[in-house]
């Protein structure tokens, strides 16, 4: 028998209890002090310098790892330039084999690489574990199968690999980050060295472990953690010929200044502000979901994630309503709770500075709606958060607040849409909901993102070439256009 209205809304309405169900971690062996990864080991570093790696969601000390200091990066570049020659000249087929191990290994450490992810960066098991180990151990596979067919990938060009690659990533997504980065110079015959997040340098630290475990040879992977400082010194050293960059738009302009006239090869994927249209058509339960998932996946911690909801006028007062009952069901919490939808912030100062916008948009006159939220007592927490009122002026519509905070805007037609979209100094992302086919083509045409979803949101492959426009960097990672930045064609 069908539901009337009434019962399908008492349904909507009603909270369901989950008992707790805590993904073991006894598996896990987080080592109390981590050296750096140079030349296929662990050595000791030249730096006396430490600094502890905390769990977001209960402020305790994972482990404490190096600030790596000139004389550290010096030693792993060296150590990557020596390994070089003989890594270039290997036999294609016999460098996809070691890509393929790592991806093996990847997916048989899945279990304990999604603990590590979720303990040393607040984010949900659920999405480690689903999300960005699947997708890590992917995009070695993916570059494996590319590592000996690089004359197909640019027919009538004759690829040459660069030499040291320096790559410095986020701490949003670690692990996959560092896939991102790695699988693709290494597919290309670079060797790599590579600055893990401040806040998030313990993936890093077993992906070192898998590299020994994979029998890579020595020097062709180093990692070296710290802080800005280490970055800058990887990115500035005069052997790394092809700098990577995925952070903040800040630093990367930094780095852009820092490369320029060097002759260092550069890719840039920066922050993102993205646009997700709602269109009247729109299949608008689904479209909830997606948005959700736009702005709420990881606690916002992505930088393609959709942070301005435009909706339809005709249809916004219907969707606002679905979206906040949507909303008041997500469970915040433990994040290795299986149950967990929204995790901790990463750090302390991402809280503050979510803090801070999300008060300015209170005072620039945007109203604030939170669903019913209990916060733990201990770690760094932010409730799911949406604003509407907000004019396109506002802090809050404009910077990027990387955190679980959604403005919501409204259009009529599709060019104010455009418009609206458009008026950002990023391009990164966007997302559209239509049941028309045409419509969507025409706004992927009109509107400045390196990447559209049409009816989905946040959805990666390693097969598609992903990155930005204007303030939102340049270059691509994923594909075979990923590729392209770490070969010199002749």
């Amino acid at each position: 028998m069908a539901l009337t209205k009434k019962q399908s809304d008492a349904l909507a309405r009603q909270t369901f209890e989950y008992a707790p169900a805590p993904e073991s971690i006894d598996h896990v062996k987080i080592q109390p002090r981590y050296g750096l990864f140079i030349g296929g080991k662990f050595v000791t570093a030249h730096s006396r310098k430490r600094f502890p790696t905390i769990n977001p969601a209960t402020e305790q000390k994972l482990a404490e790892v190096v600030e790596a200091d000139e004389v550290d990066v010096d030693r792993a570049v060296k150590a990557a330039s020596k390994a070089f020659d003989s890594w270039a000249r290997l036999p294609a087929a016999r460098r996809a084999r070691y890509l393929f191990r790592i991806s093996r290994l990847i997916q048989e450490r899945s279990r304990e690489l999604a603990v590590v992810e979720t303990m040393d960066g607040g984010k949900p098991i659920k999405e480690s574990r689903d999300v960005d180990i699947p997708l890590s151990a992917a995009h070695f596979f993916y570059y494996a199968g590319w590592a000996d067919k690089l004359e197909w990938a640019f027919p009538n060009r004759k690829p040459h690999p660069l030499g040291v690659a320096g790559q410095v990533i986020p701490w949003n997504f670690p692990l996959l980050m560092l896939a991102w980065k790695i699988a693709p110079a290494l597919a290309a015959g670079n060797t790599v060295v590579l600055k893990p997040a401040e806040t998030t340098p313990l993936s890093a630290m077993v992906f070192a472990e898998i590299c020994m475990q994979a029998d890579l040879p020595p020097g062709v992977v180093n990692i070296v953690t710290g802080a800005g400082k280490t970055g800058s010194l990887v990115v500035s050293h005069p052997d790394v010929k092809k700098v990577a960059f995925t952070g903040s738009t800040d630093v990367g302009k930094l780095i852009q200044r820092a490369v320029a006239g060097t002759g260092k090869k550069l890719t840039l994927e920066l922050g993102g502000k993205a646009a997700n249209i709602v269109f009247e058509d729109a299949p608008l339960d689904q479209a909830v979901e997606g948005i959700v998932n736009g702005i709420y996946f990881n606690q916002g911690h992505v930088c393609c994630a959709g942070s301005r909801l435009l909706v339809q006028e005709s249809i916004a007062e219907p969707l606002l309503e679905k979206l906040k009952r949507r909303l008041s069901t997500l469970r915040l919490g433990d994040p290795l709770d299986k149950n967990t939808d929204i995790g901790a912030i990463n750090s302390r100062a991402q809280l503050e500075k979510i803090q801070g916008l999300v008060e300015s948009g209170i005072e620039e006159g945007a109203e604030l709606y939170q669903p019913e939220c209990v916060l733990p007592e201990r770690g760094f927490w932010f409730p799911p958060s949406l604003f509407t009122n907000v004019a396109q002026s506002f802090r809050i519509a404009r910077e990027e607040i990387f955190g679980p905070v959604l403005s919501v805007l409204t259009f009529r037609t599709p060019d104010e849409a455009v418009a609206k979209a458009n008026n950002t100094p990023y391009g990164l992302s966007a997302g559209v909901w239509t049941d028309k086919g045409s419509r969507i083509l025409w706004m992927a045409e009109h509107m400045r993102a390196g990447v559209v979803w049409a009816n989905t949101f946040n959805r990666f492959d390693p097969t598609s070439p992903f990155g930005g426009y204007k303030e939102s960097g340049f270059g691509r990672e994923g594909g075979v256009h990923g590729l392209l930045p770490y070969l010199e064609l002749s």
